[in-house]
C-alpha cells in the first residue's frame, strides 16, 4: 500500500466509521477490516493519528486499528504478519517525538508503544529506553509529561513479562535506570511542593501529574532505601491536603499520589516481607498515628485510612513475621520482625488501639465521609479482627471492661451512650470465637441483653437490633439450647419490627425443629403479616429471606401455614415487574415452599409454570437476573412434581437456547433433564429427544471431561466411538462403558444395528469391531470404580453368552476375569450358611424412617427407588446369571468344546468362579 496515494483512501474510510449512520458505518468498517493485512496500512494509521490537524476522533480510531493490530499481525509468526522493514519504520515513527496534545490520544499511544516493546525491547528495539530517558529530560512541559506517560506503560508492560529470559533482561533495565527514576521522582516533587506554597496552582498541578508519573514508573523496581523516603514525602504530601477543601482538583490529584505512595509500600511489603523488616517500625508508627491518634484530623480520607489499615493489619498477619512454634526452629529475621512489632504493640498501644477500633462506629462521621462508609466499616471491623485475634490476651480485658461499663440499660436521652453501646456490642459480636473462654453468654443473655429486647422505647431500636444481632453471632458459639424458647417468646413481642424480623436466629447449626415448633404459627402469620405491611423493596426482600430461612428449616412442617403466602406471592410477583432482585428473593422463596410442599406443590403450578417460563427464557431481558433461581425452582419442581402435566412439558422449549450458552448453569441443566426423564422418560423423549441430541452435539466441542460425561450419556454413536478408539480420560471412559453396558444388556438388538452402522463407518467388519470393544473394555475396567458399574459390565458382557460367534469366544477369558473382578466386588458371605449373596439386589420398596434431621424424600427419590427394582443390577443376581450364561454355553458347545474354552481362563480365576458358583 503506498502511503501518499492510500492516505486519503484510508482517511474516508476512518472519517465514514466514526459516522452515526449505519449505512455509512458498516460498509466503512468492512473495508478497514479488508485492509487491515495489507502492506503500508500501518504506516498510514501512523501517519494520520501523528497529523495533529486532523479530527480527533478519527486520529483517535486509527491509533485503536494500530493498537488491535499489534495484537494481530506484529508477531513474526501471525498469519498476515507486517514485515521487518515495515515494522522498523513503525517503531522510528512512533517515538519521533512527544508531543500529542490530547490527552486520551496520548494515553492511547504509549499504551501502543508498550505493546510494541513487549514483544521487540530490548532486542529488535534498542533505542527505545535510551530515547525515553533523553525525552522526559526535556525542558518542553507537553514533551517532558507524554515521554513520562509512555516510561510508565512501557515499564509497566515489561515487568508483566513472564518468562526467565524476560524477567532477566527487565531486571538489567529496570537497575540501569532505577537511579534516574528516582531522581526524577525527587525532582519534580520538590518542584511540586515549591510551586504549592507559592500559590501557582496550575505549574503545581502540573508537576504533581509528573511526580504521579515518574512515581509509577520506579513503582515496578523498588527498593527498601526508596521506602524510606516515601514516608517522608508521605507526610509532607498529607501536610499540603490542608490547603485545599475536598473536591478541588489539586485535593483530588494530591490524595491520588498518596494512594500510589501506599501502594508501593503495600505491594513491597506483599512481595518482598523480609527486605520490608527494617520499615515495620516506621510504618506502625505512621499508620497508628494518622489513623488513632490526632494527628491525622483534617488531613486524612478514607482510601488513606482503609490503606493505612491494610499496612497494619499486613504486618500484624505476615506469617514471614512470627516465630515457630518451635522457638529454635524460626528464622533469623522472623525473629527480628516479631522483636519490632512486640516492641511497638504494647500493653498501652493496644489498648487505645483496641478502644478506639471498638468505638470507631460512634465516630463515623468524624473518621470518614459517608460517601464510602461501607469500605472504610468493612476495613475497620477486619483490622479489628485480626488485631484481636494476634492480641487477645491483652484485649480481651480491655474490651470485657468496655461491656461492663455498659451494664444496664442505657439513657436514651443520651445518644453517645447508645452508640457506644452499639459499637461494643459489635465489638463482640465480632470476636465471638476470641471470646469463648472469657464470657458466659448465656448468664448475659438472661441478666442483661432479655432485659434489653424488652425496652419498648423507640430511640433504643438501634440496642435492640444489635442485641439481636449480637445473639445470632454467639447463638451457634455458645448458647444453651433450653434457652432458645425464652429467646422465641421475646422475638414474638418484637415481630412488629421489620429490622428485627430481619436477623431472625434461625439459620444456624444448631437449631432445632421441635423447639421452635411451638412458636410456628404465631411467628410465620407474623412474618407473613410483615410482609404485607412494608413498602420499601429491600425490606420486603429481607422479610422474604427470613420466610425462606424458616421454611427451610421446619421443611414439610410448614405446610398449614402456608395458605395465605401461596395466595399472596402472585399478587406480590405482579407487583415486583419492575424490581427484578425482588423477584429474585420470590424466586428463592418458591424453591423452599415447593420443598416444603413436596407433592402438594402442584396446586402451586397455575403461578409457578408461567414464573419458570419467564425466568428461564434467555429471549426475555428479566433473565439475566432471574435464570439461575428459576433454573433451581425448575428442578426442584420437577423433583417434587407427582406426575408430568403438558404445561410442564412444554416449559423444556426453553431448555435448546440454554444449553447454547453453555455457561455455569449447564450442570442444573443436565439435572432438570435428568428430571424429567425419571418424571416421564416415554413423554419427554418422544417430544424433546432430537432436539436434546443436536444441542449434545454442539455441547460437545467445548466443555470440560466433567460435562463431557453428562452429555455423552445419551450420544450413542460417540460412546462406541470412544471405547473403539480408547478415550484417554478414566472417568469418561468409565460412562462410555457404563451406557454401553445399560444398551448391550437391554437392547441388544439395538447395539447390533448400531454396530453394525458403526463398522461401515470404520470400514471394518461388524465382528471385528465387537472385538475391539471387548478387548477395550477388558483392558479398562479399572476406569470403572463403582460396584454397580462393575457388576452392570459383568452382567452386559456375560449377555454375550451362549455365542457360537469365534470373535466372542476368542474373548472369553476376559469376559470370565471381568465376571470374577464383579463377584468379588458384590458378593457378600453368609458366615452361617457359608454361602453367598449378592449385596445389590433389591426385592421392594420401602418407605425410609426419617429422624427428626432428615428430609422426606422427594417424589423423585421415590422414582429413582422404584426403577432400581427394575433395574438388572438390583434385581438380577450375577451369581445366577453367570451360571445360566455358562450353562448355556456348555449345551452350544458340547462338553468338550466348552472345557477347551475354559481352559483358555487362568486356573486361579476358574477356581475362584467354581467357589462362587457352586455356594449357590
Amino acid at each position: 500500500m503506498d502511503i501518499q496515494s492510500a492516505s486519503s483512501v484510508v482517511l474516508q474510510a476512518l472519517t465514514q466509521a466514526t459516522s452515526q449512520d449505519t449505512a455509512v458505518l458498516k460498509p466503512a468498517e468492512e473495508q478497514l477490516r479488508q485492509w487491515e493485512t495489507q502492506p503500508g496500512f500501518y504506516s498510514v494509521l501512523l501517519s494520520i493519528f501523528n497529523n495533529h490537524l486532523l479530527d480527533v476522533n478519527v486520529r483517535w480510531l486509527a491509533v485503536l486499528y494500530f493498537k488491535n493490530g499489534i495484537d494481530r499481525y506484529w508477531r513474526r509468526v501471525a498469519p498476515h504478519a507486517l514485515s521487518e522493514e515495515e515494522k522498523s519504520s513503525l517503531r522510528a515513527g512512533l517515538i519521533t517525538n512527544f508531543n500529542e496534545p490530547v490527552n486520551q490520544i496520548a494515553t492511547q499511544i504509549a499504551v501502543l508503544i508498550a505493546k510494541v516493546a513487549r514483544l521487540d525491547c530490548p532486542r529488535q528495539w534498542p533505542e527505545l529506553i535510551p530515547i525515553l530517558l533523553e525525552s522526559v529530560k526535556v525542558q518542553d512541559s507537553l514533551q517532558q509529561h507524554r515521554a513520562l506517560l509512555t516510561f510508565y506503560h512501557v515499564t509497566k508492560t515489561l515487568a508483566s513479562k513472564r518468562l526467565a529470559t524476560d524477567r532477566r533482561l527487565f531486571q538489567d533495565l529496570a537497575s540501569s535506570i532505577y537511579s534516574f527514576a528516582c531522581s526524577l521522582w525527587n525532582h519534580h516533587t520538590d518542584t511540586f511542593l515549591q510551586q504549592i506554597y507559592t500559590g501557582d496552582q496550575q505549574a503545581s498541578l502540573s508537576s504533581l501529574e509528573r511526580t504521579l508519573l515518574s512515581l509509577k514508573g520506579t513503582h515496578t523496581h523498588t527498593q527498601p532505601g526508596f521506602l524510606s523516603a516515601v514516608f517522608e514525602r508521605l507526610k509532607q504530601f498529607l501536610e499540603c491536603c490542608r490547603q485545599f477543601g475536598p473536591g478541588s482538583l489539586c485535593r483530588e490529584k494530591l490524595e491520588k499520589t498518596i494512594i500510589l505512595f501506599t501502594k508501593v509500600l503495600l505491594d513491597f511489603l506483599e512481595y518482598h516481607p523480609c527486605p520490608f523488616i527494617p520499615l515495620i517500625q516506621c510504618s506502625l508508627e505512621f499508620a497508628v498515628s494518622y489513623v488513632f491518634t490526632e494527628a491525622g484530623e483534617g488531613v486524612v480520607f478514607e482510601r488513606f485510612i482503609v490503606q493505612c489499615m491494610n499496612l497494619i493489619k499486613m504486618i500484624v498477619k505476615n506469617d514471614a513475621y512470627k516465630p515457630a512454634k518451635n522457638i529454635e526452629d524460626s528464622k533469623p529475621e522472623s525473629l527480628e520482625a516479631h522483636k519490632i512489632k512486640t516492641a511497638f504493640f504494647t500493653h498501652q498501644t493496644l489498648t487505645e488501639i483496641g478502644r478506639r477500633l471498638t468505638l470507631i462506629y460512634p465516630n463515623i462521621d468524624k473518621y470518614f465521609l459517608l460517601t464510602e462508609e461501607e469500605l472504610t466499616i468493612c476495613e475497620t471491623f477486619l483490622l479489628f479482627l485480626d488485631i484481636f485475634h494476634n492480641y487477645s490476651q491483652t484485649l480481651t480485658p480491655v474490651l470485657l471492661e468496655m461491656v461492663q461499663n455498659l451494664q444496664g440499660p442505657s439513657n436514651v436521652e443520651d445518644p453517645v451512650q447508645m452508640l457506644m453501646k452499639d459499637a461494643v456490642y459489635n465489638a463482640v459480636g465480632l470476636a465471638a470465637y476470641e471470646l469463648f473462654d472469657n464470657v458466659d453468654f448465656d448468664q448475659w443473655f438472661k441478666n442483661q441483653l432479655l432485659g434489653e429486647l424488652q425496652v419498648s422505647h423507640n430511640r433504643y431500636k438501634l440496642i435492640r437490633r444489635r442485641v439481636i444481632w449480637l445473639i445470632g453471632q454467639w447463638i451457634s458459639v455458645k448458647f444453651k439450647p433450653e434457652l432458645r424458647p425464652l429467646l422465641y417468646e421475646v422475638i414474638l413481642s418484637l415481630m412488629q419490627d421489620p429490622d428485627l424480623v430481619v436477623t431472625l436466629p434461625v439459620d444456624d447449626f444448631e437449631f432445632r425443629t421441635e423447639q421452635f415448633l411451638p412458636y410456628l404459627e404465631s411467628i410465620f402469620g407474623l412474618l407473613f403479616q410483615l410482609l404485607q405491611q412494608v413498602n420499601e423493596c429491600d425490606t420486603k426482600m429481607q422479610v422474604l429471606h427470613v420466610i425462606s430461612c424458616v421454611i427451610e428449616r421446619v421443611s414439610i412442617q410448614i405446610r398449614p401455614y402456608v395458605g395465605c403466602l401461596v395466595q399472596y406471592l402472585p399478587v406480590l410477583w405482579k407487583q415486583s415487574e419492575e424490581h427484578n432482585m425482588l423477584r429474585c428473593a420470590i424466586l428463592t422463596t418458591l424453591i423452599h415452599l415447593v420443598q416444603g410442599l413436596g407433592a402438594e406443590s402442584k396446586n402451586l403450578y397455575p403461578f409457578l409454570l408461567p414464573v419458570i417460563q419467564l425466568s428461564t427464557d434467555v429471549s426475555q431481558p428479566p433473565h439475566v437476573y432471574l435464570l439461575e433461581d428459576g433454573l433451581e425452582l425448575w428442578l426442584v419442581t420437577l423433583e417434587n412434581s407427582p406426575a408430568i402435566t403438558p404445561e410442564l412439558l412444554r416449559i423444556f422449549q426453553n431448555m435448546s437456547a440454554l444449553l447454547e450458552l453453555s455457561s455455569e448453569n449447564v450442570r442444573t441443566c443436565f439435572q432438570i433433564i435428568n428430571a424429567y426423564i425419571y418424571l416421564s422418560a416415554t413423554d419427554f423423549l418422544q417430544n424433546y429427544a432430537e432436539a436434546l441430541c443436536r444441542s449434545f452435539y454442539e455441547l460437545l466441542r467445548d466443555i470440560t471431561t466433567e460435562g463431557q460425561v453428562q452429555v455423552l450419556k445419551p450420544l450413542l454413536p460417540a460412546v462406541l466411538r470412544g471405547i473403539v478408539e480408547g478415550e484417554r480420560y478414566p472417568v469418561v471412559m468409565s460412562t462410555y462403558l457404563g451406557v454401553t453396558g445399560r444398551i448391550l444388556l437391554q437392547n441388544s438388538g439395538f447395539f447390533t444395528s448400531l454396530l453394525t452402522q458403526m463398522a461401515v463407518e470404520y470400514n471394518q467388519e461388524a465382528d471385528q469391531l465387537l472385538g475391539s470393544m471387548i478387548e477395550m473394555w477388558v483392558d479398562r475396567m479399572d476406569n470403572i470404580t463403582q460396584p454397580e458399574r462393575r457388576k452392570l459390565s459383568a452382567l452386559a458382557l456375560t449377555s454375550l453368552l451362549p455365542s457360537d460367534n469365534s470373535v466372542i469366544q476368542d474373548k472369553f477369558c476376559g469376559i470370565i476375569n471381568i465376571c470374577v473382578e464383579a463377584l468379588h466386588d458384590v458378593m457378600t458371605e453368609d458366615p452361617e450358611t457359608a454361602t453367598f449373596k449378592d449385596c445389590m439386589l433389591m426385592s421392594h420398596f420401602e418407605e425410609p424412617k426419617l429422624t427428626d434431621d432428615e428430609e422426606p424424600p422427594t417424589e423423585q427419590d421415590k422414582r429413582r427407588k422404584l426403577l432400581a427394582l427394575e433395574d438388572p443390577v438390583h434385581s438380577v443376581s450375577l451369581q445366577q446369571f453367570v451360571y445360566e450364561k455358562l450353562k448355556a454355553q456348555q449345551m452350544l458347545m458340547g462338553d468338550q468344546g466348552f472345557q477347551a474354552l475354559m481352559e483358555t481362563v487362568d486356573t486361579e480365576v476358574v477356581r475362584q468362579l467354581q467357589e462362587f458358583i457352586h455356594s449357590m
